[in-house]
């Protein structure tokens, strides 16, 4: 079942028009040039992770799947583009039977990627796949920054949780989408109810400083939380001061108290003061969830405070500094003719400026050592080496026009952790380096 069937509210009635006005004009004058039927092979990579990230993690492919099955032209669009005179009569009435007849093949979501990684390839027509190019990068781009961040802090905070909170720090929608990638990328919850209801990602939340605000006093915020929500709920200690909060907060829940959050100043300092004050009024069992700003650094730099959980919101959503993954959309190869037989002959832009791109369809086969551990990201056209057969990364998503790898996200989740846990340990370094394993091309033939 697609998110479409479900009818939920920031689903949009087509995702045709995710689309940059120069797809269009390409394909009015493939049409007219009657190249547009040539059988073409596009795909999805980057040629650079962000400065100092030793790995990218593929997201978003769920959502790429729901845009391609739902990009349709129906009459308001049509109208729309008739309107504006964006495109002729002849691609108008070609645009209106539009629906992906091709094949796409990807690394499976959640999956890690290095430079030149081919992490999607879209095969079909020239016409029905250079249509797609914005709509994919625009997902795969944003849910690949936002998973790569949040596996960096989920590999900073150990076994501690993550709360995904960042609704409030970009749009409505994206926050929709973060909150995705950020379970995909090792997040455990998400205060954002529609990222609930949609993906079905467990949700958290209590109250935030206006609440304690509201009342006449801290103790009267307390209690009315606590009667509320009962003793195992979580209180924002830091609204006035910490130490009186954290008092009141245990005589007021007692010693069974769930939670207490603690959202400014020295983390690390007012963390150990309020696990040992929580301790000496017999609240053991009472955990520590801090937030304020955090990323992996301030994560990593909290590793031996009494923290048991963290809450992430703006540094998330924003990929941590980094909120595209710089991924592009080429066509790689192309067929000499529209005969359906014709063999496909590798294309490549050739330019300076690093923008240079390998031709020939592509397969990835991730080689690992003798400890089972990967070394290389391997890449070629042509016929796989018979050692890296069983090695391939990219797996069938689409079919005929037919989506054919809908997953469930715990899956997808799931299998990030394990493909994290099969890098080299440097993976999950914090400082700077280049990519933790190299990519090694193999130039065959054009695999057609």
């Amino acid at each position: 079942m697609s998110t479409a069937d479900l009818g939920l509210p920031v689903d949009v009635p087509s995702t045709a028009l995710f689309t940059d006005q120069y797809e269009l004009t390409m394909l009015q004058g493939a049409l007219r040039a009657g190249t547009a039927g040539r059988r073409s092979v596009f795909e999805v990579f980057t040629r650079r992770l962000p400065n100092g990230r030793r790995y990218g993690v593929v997201a978003g492919t769920g959502r790429v799947l729901d845009a391609v099955e739902n990009f349709r032209f129906d009459e308001g669009v049509l109208h729309f583009l008739r309107e504006r005179r964006i495109v002729d009569d002849r691609t108008l009435e070609w645009l209106a039977g539009y629906r992906f007849s091709g094949d796409i093949w990807g690394y499976p979501e959640g999956e890690v990627y290095f430079p030149g990684s081919p992490i999607m390839r879209v095969e079909g027509s020239f016409a029905e796949c250079v249509l797609l190019e914005t709509v994919i990068l625009s997902i795969l781009n944003h849910d690949s920054a936002i998973a790569a961040a949040a596996s960096r802090m989920s590999s900073a905070a150990g076994d501690r949780p993550l709360i995904e909170m960042g609704a409030r720090r970009t749009h409505e929608l994206a926050a929709v989408a973060a909150a995705r990638a950020a379970y995909v990328g090792g997040f455990s919850s998400t205060s954002d109810l529609a990222a609930g209801f949609r993906y079905n990602i467990p949700t958290v939340g209590t109250s935030a400083h206006a609440f304690t605000l509201l009342h006449d006093s801290e103790r009267d915020a307390f209690r009315a939380q606590v009667d509320s929500l009962g003793g195992g709920t979580t209180l924002l200690v830091d609204t006035y001061d910490v130490a009186e909060a954290v008092r009141t907060a245990v005589e007021v829940a007692g010693p069974e108290l769930g939670a207490v959050r603690i959202d400014s100043g020295d983390l690390l300092l007012v963390a150990h003061r309020v696990r040992q004050q929580l301790d000496e009024l017999g609240a053991t069992g009472t955990k520590i969830l801090v937030t304020s700003d955090l990323d992996e650094y301030a994560i990593a730099s909290l590793a031996a405070a009494p923290v048991d959980a963290y809450g992430v919101g703006t540094q998330l959503v924003t990929g941590s500094g980094h909120p595209t993954a710089s991924m592009v959309y080429k066509l790689v190869a192309r067929a000499a003719s529209t005969d359906p037989r014709a063999p496909l002959v590798p294309v490549a832009k050739k330019s300076t400026g690093g923008k240079t791109s390998v031709g020939g369809r592509k397969w990835a086969a991730r080689r690992l050592d003798a400890y089972g551990v990967a070394e290389a990201e391997v890449v070629g056209t042509g016929e796989v080496p018979a050692e890296l057969a069983d090695r391939q990364l990219l797996v069938p998503l689409v079919e005929g026009g037919e989506v054919i790898a809908r997953e469930p996200l715990d899956v997808v989740r799931d299998r990030h952790a394990a493909a994290r846990a099969g890098l080299p340990l440097s993976a999950t370094q914090l400082s700077r380096g280049e990519p933790v394993i190299p990519t090694e091309y193999v130039h065959g033939g054009s695999g057609s």
